[in-house]
């Protein structure tokens, strides 16, 4: 009768182990088991941030690329092993996705706090949203309860995220793949008013598109030479106005023809989005709003049925 019972518990906690999907998301899904968790990580991405100021950004990207690829499952975070290959080396986070030592030194201090209780998307999820909110970016409510997959593929990173010379249709394809309307896809393009692209990712568009304002394309270019390979990462920010500054001055920039990437000034090119940048660019409030129920709306993509789960003890690897 005991090896029954053993046996019956190991199941039960190999199951919870390998939970096929987050199951249903709660707002005050830590508020027992780990009350301290909101105030560490918003110390944590303080702190981050007066010695970075482009780590919210870079979480914002890493939030994105995560959730984009199988769902907000911290697949982003795992490092390649002998045995495996992640995402972190796909083409679009190939030396550009950052901020993984911020996430471990976030993750230390949740385990010293409260061991084996929080999963690594949700510290993500919840870094990203104080991020963009000490940035001048409005709050929103993160609901919690994500759980970390065991896998990642670097195939769907090379295939599913769009990126800096995407057209319009390109982007409304993409991000309606994943249920995201065009208006929303749109307003998530906002989170580009903090951080910075590399020449790489804007040299077309500077020195080969037309409708780009002279006087900007004169200033990227000091930084960025023509000729392919040189200079490739030379960084510039994506908001030249307020590039730490979470607000709605990255849509003014679009309708001035200042966008920095070729998938930026595309939300305004004659097409189905000029109307809603254009109100982005006079309405700050309406932005920030929308954006925030949007970023809620990308957090709720899940893993697909049947992957394995665990909550990582590190987030760099699977237990």
């Amino acid at each position: 009768m005991a090896t029954h019972v053993n046996l019956l518990t190991l199941f039960s906690v190999l199951a919870l182990l390998f939970s096929s999907s987050h199951g249903q998301l709660s707002t005050n899904f830590y508020s027992t088991t780990c009350p301290s968790l909101p105030i560490i990580v918003r110390r944590a991405m303080a702190q981050a941030l007066r010695s970075d100021s482009r780590i919210a950004a870079s979480f914002l990207r890493l939030f994105f690329h995560d959730c984009f690829v199988n769902g907000c499952d911290a697949s982003i975070m795992l490092d390649d092993t002998t045995t495996f290959t992640g995402e972190k080396n796909a083409g679009p986070n190939a030396g550009t996705a950052r901020g993984f030592e911020v996430i471990d030194t976030i993750k230390s201090q949740v385990e010293a706090s409260c061991s084996g209780v929080v999963s690594c998307a949700d510290i993500l999820a919840l870094a990203t949203r104080d991020g963009v909110v000490l940035q001048g970016g409005r709050s929103w409510t993160v609901p919690l309860g994500r759980r970390d997959a065991r896998t990642a593929s670097q195939s769907a990173a090379n295939n599913e995220l769009p990126g800096p010379a995407s057209s319009l249709q390109d982007l409304i394809d993409s991000f309606d793949k994943k249920g995201f309307n065009a208006a929303e896809m749109t307003v998530l393009s906002g989170s580009h008013t903090i951080g910075q692209a590399g020449c790489e990712n804007f040299r077309d568009r500077i020195y080969n598109q037309a409708n780009i304002n002279p006087a900007f394309a004169t200033t990227r270019r000091a930084n960025c030479p023509s000729t392919s390979g040189s200079g490739d990462r030379n960084l510039a920010p994506l908001d030249i106005r307020t590039p730490t500054r979470f607000e709605n001055t990255y849509f003014q920039n679009l309708v001035a023809q200042r966008g920095l990437l070729n998938s930026d000034q595309v939300l305004f090119n004659n097409g189905s989005q000029d109307a809603l940048v254009r109100t982005y660019s006079q309405n700050n409030g309406r932005f920030l709003a929308d954006f925030a129920a949007a970023m809620v709306k990308m957090g709720n993509l899940s893993p697909a049925a049947g992957t394995e789960t665990e909550i990582r003890r590190n987030c760099r690897r699977t237990n």
